[in-house]
């Protein structure tokens, strides 16, 4: 079965998503088949950019999203579009309605960076 999740990248305590397509048995940042989007819980709102065309053309042949892809599409609007693609409309005027709904969100690219390591109160103290 495939499956629509995300795989982590990016480094300690500062997590990015990549949604992709992969097989259900592989492990989570194992093998997959595509990129389709990236999600960046970091940002103040969070950001997620995806790639509409192919995230229908994979639910429709069959992928089932993950329970926090599954929301993060709800967000979007993609699971919405869906449904109505399932319903007889076509996928040109659905892809077309996605980009120019993707282009009215402005986002704040500024990170939260400052809360993602804590400061230590007390420093350190040698041992003599």
């Amino acid at each position: 079965m495939v499956r629509i999740r995300l795989r982590r990248t990016g480094s300690k305590r500062q997590p990015t998503y990549r949604i992709v397509v992969a097989d259900k048995e592989s492990p989570r940042d194992g093998a997959f088949i595509e990129i389709i989007g990236t999600y960046n819980p970091r940002t103040q709102p969070e950001s997620v950019k995806v790639v509409e065309s192919r995230v229908l053309h994979w639910m429709k042949v069959g992928a089932q999203p993950s329970e926090s892809v599954a929301q993060l599409l709800k967000k979007t609007g993609t699971l919405g579009r869906f449904d109505r693609m399932m319903k007889g409309e076509t996928e040109e005027t659905l892809v077309a309605e996605a980009s120019t709904a993707q282009s009215l969100v402005k986002i704040d690219q500024r990170t939260r960076i400052g809360r993602a390591i804590p400061k230590r109160a007390v420093p350190f103290k040698k041992k003599s």
